[in-house]
Formats: structure tokens, sequence, C-alpha cells
């Protein structure tokens, strides 16, 4: 685990302390996905499994009941079975899990049925949530339907709030994350050069991660030439050619917390002056993000600070012809956004984005920003030649880019968690260059 029991603990008892005491707390972890046939996908456990108690495997439930006075917590866990652990791996199981993890007891997924009903008979209300696990989901809907109990509350919204602030460990794995998110960006525009494929860059950053004990967080994103322009571009099987620039967005989990960090730079070490200008300006841009994020701002305040700056570039540029209250529209909807189509940040934390509010970041009420808190600030500009709705400038046809870093809040100012991912143009061609040296 991650973490110290104590800091478990803390994170259960200030989410139980509001749950009402007549109330039994389910929380299924993740199911297994299958890929194809006999053949799953890597697993991966709920975010809320990880944060409440730290554990990392398949078929388990944390239950909570209100007993004697206080809260008791129970992990329901596979049990050991030898047949099943020459095949796939040794359980910790109910006993290992009794004594080495943040609950009271902890005991085999084989009793959940029975633990659940017994409980039943003092309960009024049910805190769960269901598409986790279809045996739990029937069981609830037997419970809802033959015992007195009659409501059924979704507890996630509850811990979304605990989860946004966080803890001083969890900002030292969030910036673990980050750096090495960093460090494998660097090494893929240091081994760049013309007619790379995209699925290469992928493998050099994906193996950093692995090199480095970690995994993606959310699949590559490598778009070279238009494919950049495509915002969440998957297929990453083109050859990048000299003269084109080359997006990537990626980033990395250490113990379930992640990094997103994307840089977008001359596959050739060298931007053209059209490249230049854009690049410039979402960089600008980017800098205004992260100085507005001011513990005390409100959440629109790094989009508002992004967009004057992108609607004012392409007035200048020449791209839009309005003033820049017309280009940026009553609220944030006018025309420099078939350019900037996208919120300019959303939270960061054990998922990609996190959860608490701001997924969209820009006329979606978010959180004020706080203390604590982790975000990113991204924004971008694309020119899809092949769009037919917007018009184009021919200069830029074809040109998408975007910059990304993870930041965290204090009551200091910023800090950029991804500080030592290079952005600025002369520090990206001499990255990009001495790979041809």
């Amino acid at each position: 685990m991650p973490f110290s029991i104590e800091e478990y603990r803390e994170r259960q008892s200030r989410f139980l302390s509001q749950i009402p005491t007549s109330s039994l707390v389910i929380f299924p972890t993740n199911a297994i996905a299958v890929r194809s046939n006999d053949v799953s996908y890597p697993y991966r456990a709920s975010s809320y499994m990880l944060y409440l108690c730290g554990w990392e495997y398949p078929d388990a439930v944390f239950m909570a009941s209100h007993k004697s006075g206080h809260w008791h917590t129970t992990l329901f866990v596979q049990p050991r079975d030898t047949k099943s652990e020459i095949w796939e791996g040794r359980r910790v199981g109910p006993d290992g899990a009794a004594a080495g993890w943040p609950v009271d007891s902890a005991v085999s997924l084989e009793s959940l049925e029975e633990e659940i009903l017994s409980n039943s008979r003092s309960i009024k209300e049910l805190f769960s949530f269901s598409g986790q696990n279809s045996e739990l989901d029937l069981l609830i809907d037997r419970l809802l339907s033959t015992t007195d109990v009659n409501e059924l509350s979704d507890p996630r919204p509850i811990l979304d709030n605990q989860r946004v602030i966080k803890s001083s460990k969890e900002i030292e794995l969030l910036k673990e994350s980050a750096e090495i998110a960093s460090a494998a960006l660097i090494g893929a525009m240091s081994s760049s050069n013309p007619g790379i494929g995209e699925w290469q860059i992928q493998a050099s950053i994906e193996g950093h991660f692995l090199n480095n004990k970690s995994q993606w967080s959310y699949p590559s994103i490598v778009g070279g030439g238009e494919n950049a322009t495509i915002l969440h571009y998957k297929n990453n099987d083109c050859v990048v050619e000299g003269g084109d620039l080359v997006l990537v967005d990626a980033g990395c989990e250490t113990h379930g917390y992640a990094s997103d960090i994307t840089r977008t730079w001359p596959i050739n070490g060298k931007f053209n002056d059209a490249q230049r200008e854009i690049y410039e300006l979402v960089l600008d841009a980017q800098i205004a993000g992260i100085e507005a994020c001011v513990a005390g701002a409100p959440w629109l305040s790094m989009h508002q600070a992004t967009s004057d700056v992108l609607a004012q570039g392409m007035i200048n540029l020449g791209i839009l012809d309005c003033t820049l209250a017309d280009a940026l529209g009553s609220e944030f909807d006018g025309p420099y956004r078939n350019y900037f189509m996208h919120g300019t940040g959303h939270l960061l934390g054990l998922d990609v984005h996190d959860v608490g509010g701001g997924r969209e970041g820009d006329d979606v009420p978010g959180p004020e920003l706080q203390s604590g808190m982790v975000l990113t600030v991204e924004p971008g500009i694309y020119f899809a030649s092949w769009r037919d709705d917007v018009s184009i400038p021919s200069r830029y046809a074809g040109i998408g880019i975007r910059i990304e870093d993870n930041i965290l809040i204090t009551d200091d100012g910023p800090v950029v968690l991804s500080a030592s991912c290079p952005k600025r143009i002369d520090e990206i061609e001499q990255i990009v260059r001495s790979s041809g040296d």
C-alpha cells in the first residue's frame, strides 16, 4: 500500500461521518474485462477501492456497517485456492487482508450474500451503486425488493468531493507520475526523426513507463501532421513525414495516481514560420492559464485567461476579423471556438479526468480553486484542412498544437508538477535536433 494505515482510516472516517448510522455502505471494485475469448484486459482496481483501502486485486467488496456505536469496515476478498493460484498467482486471502489492510475484518467473498442479508435487518438505507459487479447488482435488487430497505443512495458524490483536495503523500505520487511521463516525452523527442512511425513514438513512451514500474493512465495519443487536429486520435499507425509536427498526449500511473501531459514538436527539429506562430500563441495562452490558477479564484478563471490570449492572438494573425468581444462571444461561444473546441483543464488524481467537478473546464461550472487541488492546463489550436464547416486559413492548414501541464494549486501560487518537461521552442528544437547529431 502506498499510504499509511492511518491515512486510509482517516479517509474512511471522514467519509462515514457523512453517512447516516442506520445505513449499510457497499463499494464493489472494478470487474475483470474480457478482451477476447479467455483473454482479459490488464486489471485496474476501482479508484474508490484504492482510495478507501488500497486493495488493488479483483473480485472484492468494501462494506461498512454501524455496530455497537461505531462504524465497522469489512473487506470481502477472493478465498485462497491452490488450483486457481497455480494458474493466476498467489492470493492474499481473507487472513492476509485482515492482517495487513486498513479494515476491521476481512472475509471470503463467498460470505458476501450472507453478511449483507444479515446486516439488512437493522438498516433503513443502502449506499451503493450498480454496474461494477453483476452478482452484487442482483443481490442489491433482491435486498430492495424483499426487505424493509427501500432506499438506495449513491455514496460516490460524497467521496468525489473528498478526493478533490490531495494529501501531501498524494501530491508526492502525482509529482512522481508527472516526472516519469516528462522523462518519457523527452526520450520520445530525442529519438524523433522524419519517417518515424507514430507507433514507434508510442512504444518509446510506454516502454519508459514500464521500465519505471508504471503503466499508461490512458492510451497514448500520437498524432503526426494532420492527425494532430483530431482531439482524441487513437490509431497511431501513420508515418510522421519531414516538416510535420507531432502532438503527443500521454500519461502514466504511480500507485493509481495519474499524470497527463501534452507536447507538440517538429519531427525534423525545426518549427517553420507558420508552426512557430501558432505554437507561440498556444504557449502564451497556457502560461496565462497557469498564472490564473490561484487559490480562491473561480474555476472558469483559467479558461477565461487562455481564451483571452487565444482569441486576441487569432485576431492579430488575421485568422479572425472581429473585435475581441465578438471573438469570445457572450459565454465563450464565439468564433475562436472553431479552432479551440475543448476545455482548458480538468482535475487530476486517481482518475485522469478526476472526480469532484470541473470536467469540461469552460462553460460548465467547476469548484473554486483551492490549495491542494491538482489539475491540468491544456489550451490548443487545431486547423483541420478536411473540415467543411469552418474556414481554415491556408497558411495554417493541417496544424494542430496543444500544450498541457499538471498544476498543483497552493496558497503561494501554482506549482507545475510537470515542469521538467521542456516546452519552449528553443528547448524543444535543441532536444529533437540532437537526435540527428
